[in-house]
C-alpha cells in the first residue's frame, strides 16, 4: 500500500533555504523526477559519472559523493543549494540535520521495481535468478516502513511521496501537488512534457 501523505515537520530555516531532494528505491522513478524538474529549469547536481544506458537512456542523475554519505562525506551539500540532488532512500537517513530539507519520495509498486531490476542484471549480463523476489520485496517493505517512520520525526525534514504509477497513468494532478509542494514557481507543462511513456516498460 502506498503512503500518501505529506509530513511538515517543523518550518525549514529562513536564513538558509532548503536542499531540494529525490529520494526511493532503486528502479522507482527517481532519474524521471529529475529529469522532469531539469526541464523547469531547476539545474540537478550531477557529475556524470553514471553515464547512459539501455535502462536508462535518458541518464541516471547521480552525484558520485551522495554515496558516501554513511562515511560522513556532505562538504558537497552547500553545492546542491538552488539545485536539486538524488539520494536513495537507503542514504536518506545520514543527511546532516543542521540543514532543511524537501524531498521527493518516489513510489512505485513493488512487482515493476522488481521486475524492472531483473531486466537490468540481464542488460549487464548477470544471471537475475541470483535475486529472490520474495525475499526482496520482504526487505523493500522493511526498509520503506522504517525509513518512513524515521521521515516522520525529523524536524527539518518535509516529505512528498510521490504516486510514480499514477504520475504516468494520470500526470497533471500529481505534478501540481508536486508543484505544490516545492512552491508552486514551476512550469507544470515543462514538466509533463519530460514524461516519455515510452520508457514506462515494466508495467504491472
Amino acid at each position: 500500500m502506498f503512503i500518501k501523505q505529506l509530513f511538515k515537520a517543523g518550518q525549514p530555516k529562513e536564513e538558509i533555504p532548503p536542499v531540494t531532494v529525490v529520494s526511493g528505491l532503486p528502479r522507482s522513478g527517481t532519474s524521471l523526477m529529475m529529469m522532469m524538474l531539469e526541464a523547469t529549469g531547476m539545474p540537478p547536481l550531477t557529475d556524470q559519472f553514471r553515464s547512459a544506458d539501455t535502462d536508462n537512456p535518458r541518464g541516471y542523475y547521480e552525484f558520485e559523493r551522495v554515496k558516501k554519505l554513511r562515511q560522513g562525506d556532505c562538504d558537497w551539500l552547500p553545492q546542491a543549494q538552488g539545485k536539486v540532488v538524488k539520494v536513495i532512500s537507503a542514504l536518506l537517513e545520514y543527511l546532516p540535520s543542521d540543514r532543511a530539507y524537501k524531498v521527493l519520495f518516489m513510489q512505485r509498486a513493488l512487482p515493476e521495481i522488481l521486475a524492472s531490476q531483473r531486466k537490468m542484471l540481464v542488460n549487464r549480463g548477470e544471471n537475475p535468478e541470483k535475486i529472490d523476489d520474495e525475499e526482496m520485496a520482504r526487505a523493500f517493505k522493511s526498509h520503506l516502513a522504517h525509513v518512513t517512520e524515521w521521515i516522520g520525526q525529523q524536524k527539518n525534514l518535509a516529505t512528498y511521496f510521490v504516486d510514480y504509477n499514477r504520475l504516468l497513468s494520470n500526470p497533471q494532478p500529481e505534478i501540481h501537488q508536486i508543484n505544490q509542494f516545492l512552491g508552486g514557481g514551476l512550469d507544470e507543462s515543462k514538466m509533463l512534457a519530460a514524461i516519455d511513456p515510452s520508457l514506462y516498460r515494466q508495467r504491472k
